[in-house]
């Protein structure tokens, strides 16, 4: 059984030191190119003590997710945090799902990226964890259908899907100084999602 390590300031901010490091690692060289040894190297640690934290290199990118993921939860929620107006609530969502997308993140880009070099376990748990990011969109769906945002006729799921798959995939060409600017990206977002599936206000 593996031991669980104290949740203290301090070893949070080890835990993300030596994720930061291996994110980096792992976007530059790829994850099946970097061992274990140069993670360690690139925490100033002795491979043994990394090996404390973490017993394969298959642990510390399903950790490396999850903090990732936890990461994008916290901004989409706080994002959300506070407005009343339902269909903000949804423009607000995206647009702070599409602003962790084009930060520069190395977590974020091995988080959409490496996650299919997992396998077995290891790759079951990536997959609840990525479900676990997608229920509070499909809990945030589900509300606004609830009350009237959404139209009867959308299937949720499928806007779920299909939605987040278009928005992960602006951090594939997105460059800064490029042809379109996020807030031009974010804009456009929105105009095909109110549209195509929100109902037309009434006031």
């Amino acid at each position: 059984m593996r031991k669980k390590r104290q949740s203290t300031p301090v070893a949070q901010a080890d835990r993300q030191f030596v994720l930061a490091s291996a994110a980096r690692l792992f976007r530059e060289q790829g994850y099946d190119r970097t061992t274990v040894k140069e993670i360690a190297e690139a925490c100033n640690m002795l491979p043994g003590s990394l090996h404390y934290r973490y017993q394969t290199k298959e642990d510390i990118l399903v950790d490396l997710m999850r903090l990732g993921l936890e990461q994008v939860s916290n901004d989409v929620s706080n994002a959300v945090a506070g407005v009343s107006e339902p269909a903000e609530q949804l423009r607000r969502g995206i647009n702070a799902h599409l602003q962790l997308l084009v930060s520069g993140s190395d977590m974020v880009y091995v988080l959409l990226f490496e996650w299919r070099s997992l396998r077995g376990n290891a790759r079951k748990e990536m997959i609840s964890l990525r479900d676990s990011y997608e229920a509070l969109w499909a809990a945030m769906l589900k509300s606004l259908a609830d009350q009237g945002v959404i139209r009867k006729d959308v299937d949720l799921d499928l806007l779920r899907l299909i939605g987040l798959g278009a928005l992960n995939w602006v951090a594939t060409w997105f460059r800064d100084g490029g042809r379109y600017s996020l807030e031009e990206i974010g804009t456009f977002v929105w105009t095909m999602i109110s549209g195509a599936v929100l109902e037309e206000r009434r006031d």
